[in-house]
């Protein structure tokens, strides 16, 4: 914990994480448009003295760097075939904790197009999503708010971007919010 404090605030960096620490979260997090956001997202948590597991695309799942991923709590995405939503919904609710991250995006690269998926597990296995933000712009990492969402998944997911419209990636030309 003192470890992952000390390396951001050498790099500059500050963290605000105030929602309470859910036994069971969706933290959704953007802008993502950088490796980096992994980095500092897994430092930023850790440095409040919480974990949280995250998805991956599976092609980073190749050994030994798949072993690494998977012991700090990441989880292989596959591009078709599986019901993803499904199956996260069924590990929330056998876990007695368990916090994932999750980036709407699905992609470093621009896109208008942000996944829902994580709003159906939320729903499904009844748990909150907590908002959660890497600026570039002021070199902070914040998670404040806590998101209920309505079923309306359209609606929920304009208040979700319109949220993170104020925020800038590592390279804000791959951030959309349209």
């Amino acid at each position: 914990m003192w470890f992952s404090k000390l390396l951001l605030r050498m790099a500059g960096w500050t963290v605000n994480i105030t929602v309470p620490d859910y036994p069971k979260a969706i933290i959704c997090v953007a802008p993502h448009t950088s490796n980096w956001d992994f980095i500092l997202g897994k430092l930023a948590y850790a440095s409040v003295g919480r974990h949280a597991g995250f998805l991956m695309k599976e092609s980073w799942f190749f050994f030994p760097l798949g072993l690494i991923f998977k012991a700090m709590g990441g989880v292989p995405v596959k591009k078709k075939g599986s019901s993803l939503v499904s199956a996260l919904v069924e590990k929330f609710k056998q876990s007695k904790k368990l916090s994932l991250a999750i980036t709407p995006e699905g992609t470093r690269s621009r896109t208008n197009e942000w996944r829902h998926g994580f709003l159906h597990i939320a729903r499904d296995a009844g748990v909150p999503i907590v908002l959660g933000a890497i600026d570039f712009a002021t070199k902070r990492i914040i998670i404040e708010k806590t998101f209920e969402p309505s079923g309306d998944i359209d609606r929920d997911m304009r208040s979700i971007k319109d949220y993170y419209a104020g925020f800038t990636g590592k390279y804000p030309e791959k951030f959309s919010t349209d």
